[in-house]
């Protein structure tokens, strides 16, 4: 009987259950897709490292699943609650035809094991499909070969999704219990009388508060902003950020008596159709709901900074990647190497110089690769140029008059670091193998290179009043530009190039200033699989070359351009996986929690909208009213959070300076407009209408 019973009220109850059961299916699908990736993996064609980074990628996601399970089960607990007060009449009445709490108790967990197993299959039947998705996305991020691709079912993903959901089940099951034992019959019965108890704020205080809170923000948004730079340490990024709470709470808590103030002047508006009863709605929610507000639109403020932020870096990585890897081998060595130096041999195991190495390090890289037995045809477009340093040229010279004014501003920088040195046509040579520009320079001047953004600004800064002289070797220099150039020597994963100055060929540089050798050359072969072999012949542990130059105690390091470009697809790859999983869940989190707050304000309220038909107003003028009502709902914590998130994304960029670029966000806003539209969009829609459902006349 009891079976029976809560399965009809399961089909009675259906349209109630719908936010309920999106969520849970929203949850299983994606905790499913997400923890599924080490079976999807199997079918990838990757290097070995590449396969390490998705290794750790899974590790990751796995530590962050507990969190994102955490997250899941207080919003079941929360929505499950909202089903339970819901139906408080109901349980009154089968507590008075004699029914008691234990069989109450029964009821719904036989309805709660029903809806867990049912938003269970079909959360793990669409999680198993967009899985297939997930592959595809997994393959076109690590640059895989997709040609053994094959439909995949992960059973330990599976089995994961399920131990964890029956843990979330089980403790609502016990909160269920809890919750039907605590009820008496009376309050049970006069549960629909029963309103929240609003109280009446003090509106001239509100527009002060409100004003208040407008004054924090602003000047939290100038901090993350305008005044980054002294943002140098974690508890004085703390304190903007703890301004943005405060100020978030604060412009919740005074909205609803500020704007229906300024409404009420407004006589035109605030007396049209049914806009008075919008405002007094939609202020009651907010004023009875200050810290879930400010909590959804903090928590809309980091899925929107996450996604946008993440779905940038790797744009920008990506866009770098090609840009700043245009040969496939770089290799460098230290020059005139000094007596005793320890040093990070091959590999990074520490060595002490030898006189070998000491003799060594006054060789040209070619020699030295010769003198260990590599045959110099697996290479091609061979260049090598020698870069220079003295401390006689650091930072603080090149800063010169400007130098007391910028370590006031940049009091970290090290101003003792000194200049890299690169004769100009050894400069031109590795210029025109990577394809990039190339300068000219009078016998006077010199041309600083460099396009790491926040240090530009710092040299721009210096050289802008076109009298910057430097002094090299005795010789007076004067800069050709007021602005730094672009250009490099050296492959990286994006624009790391903090300064290079280039001086003419006759430039008096000595052999005491050689700091560095660097090589740069292509690989002989023309396809993939040959490139790769040669490859080996720089990386692997085993072969020729790298244990005779650890035999002899010699370091030669450098990167490659295979080796960049999988480190930092992988590094992008997880960030943002990581960036998308959390955002995800924070979306749905926030969406859920609004539309449930809504459905249960719309039986609440059902009464009010039984007066609005009475005195005149139609079905279509009601659920235009309620439309408006869930819109602005929805809408003011939304608007709140993107403006947060237009000076928080700005601020993650500026310190992920080098690594994310401003020109990416477009496409990576448009990209989380899409995922917030979809999601936030389906909860809107479903909060709608379930919301038309309940205050339908019946």
């Amino acid at each position: 009987m009891l079976f029976k019973l809560s399965i009809r009220n399961m089909k009675k109850s259906f349209k109630d259950y719908a936010i309920y059961f999106l969520t849970l299916v929203l949850g299983v699908a994606i905790f499913y897709m997400f923890n599924s990736i080490d079976s999807q993996q199997a079918m990838l064609e990757v290097s070995q490292s590449t396969r390490e980074i998705i290794k750790l990628m899974i590790n990751m996601l796995g530590y962050i699943s507990v969190f994102v399970a955490v997250v899941l089960g207080l919003l079941i607990v929360y929505a499950n609650n909202f089903l339970i007060n819901r139906r408080k009449k109901e349980f009154g009445i089968y507590m008075t035809l004699g029914m008691g709490k234990r069989q109450i108790s029964k009821i719904i967990l036989m309805e709660t094991i029903l809806v867990g197993i049912i938003s269970l299959i079909v959360g793990l039947i669409i999680g198993v499909f967009a899985s297939q998705f997930m592959s595809i996305l997994v393959a076109k991020m690590f640059e895989a070969d997709m040609s053994k691709f094959q439909f995949v079912f992960s059973k330990d993903a599976c089995i994961k999704t399920c131990i964890y959901f029956a843990v979330m089940y089980v403790a609502v099951m016990f909160f269920n219990t809890f919750t039907v034992s605590r009820y008496k019959l009376i309050n049970l019965l006069n549960a629909s009388k029963k309103n929240e108890n609003v109280k009446i704020k003090n509106p001239i205080i509100c527009i002060l508060v409100f004003l208040g809170a407008v004054v924090i923000l602003g000047y939290a948004y100038w901090k993350v902003t305008g005044d980054v730079s002294s943002l140098t340490t974690a508890d004085k990024i703390l304190a903007p950020i703890l301004m943005g709470i405060v100020g978030t709470v604060a412009v919740f808590w005074s909205l609803s008596g500020f704007i229906i103030q300024i409404v009420q002047k407004m006589k035109n508006i605030y007396f049209k159709n049914t806009n008075m009863f919008v405002l007094r709605q939609i202020n009651n929610k907010i004023n009875t709901m200050v810290i879930s507000m400010s909590v959804i639109c903090l928590m809309l403020f980091m899925t929107i900074s996450i996604l946008s932020s993440s779905l940038a870096l790797r744009n920008t990585m990506q866009r770098e990647l090609i840009e700043m890897t245009p040969v496939d081998l770089n290799l460098y060595k230290t020059a005139n190497l000094p007596e005793k130096y320890l040093q990070y041999g091959t590999y990074g195991k520490e060595i002490t110089s030898t006189p070998e190495a000491m003799s060594d390090s006054k060789i040209p890289i070619v020699e030295t690769l010769k003198n260990n037995g590599l045959d110099m045809n697996v290479l091609k477009d061979i260049v090598e140029i020698t870069v220079y340093s003295t401390d006689d040229l650091t930072w603080k010279d090149f800063f010169g008059d400007k130098y007391i004014d910028i370590k006031t501003k940049y009091p970290n920088l090290l101003y003792s670091t000194a200049e890299q040195i690169v004769k100009i046509s050894d400069y031109n040579k590795i210029a025109k193998l990577y394809g990039i520009n190339q300068y000219e320079l009078n016998n006077d001047e010199y041309i600083v290179l460099c396009d790491f953004d926040s240090q530009k600004e710092l040299r721009d800064e210096a050289l802008k009043d076109g009298n910057n002289v430097l002094n090299i070797v005795g010789k007076q220099y004067k800069s050709k530009y007021n602005e730094c150039k672009t250009g490099y020597i050296q492959m990286s994963t994006n624009h790391t190039n903090t300064g290079i100055i280039l001086v003419p060929d006759d430039c008096n540089l000595t052999e005491s200033m050689k700091e560095q050798y660097l090589l740069a050359a292509n690989y002989n072969s023309d396809t993939k699989e040959g490139k790769e072999e040669i490859e080996k012949i720089f990386v692997d542990n085993n072969s020729e070359l790298i244990q005779n130059l650890e035999k002899n105690g010699l370091n030669i390091d450098g990167r490659s351009k295979i080796s960049i470009m999988e480190s930092s697809i992988g590094l992008a790859t997880i960030v943002t996986f990581i960036a998308i999983y959390l955002g995800i869940i924070f979306l749905i989190a926030s969406s859920a929690i609004l539309a449930l707050k809504q459905l249960t304000d719309s039986s609440d309220n059902k009464q009010r909208y039984t007066i609005l038909r009475k005195i005149g107003c139609d079905e279509k003028m009601i659920n235009k009213a309620l439309f408006r009502q869930i819109g602005i709902f929805f809408g003011v914590p939304l608007v709140l959070a993107i403006i947060h998130s237009v000076f928080g994304i700005q601020f993650a960029i500026t310190i992920m300076s080098g690594l994310a670029s401003k020109k990416d966000l477009l496409p990576s806003a448009i990209a989380t407009v899409i995922i917030i539209g979809i999601i936030y969009g389906a909860y809107f829609l479903a909060t709608y209408l379930g919301s038309r459902n309940i205050i339908k006349e019946e």
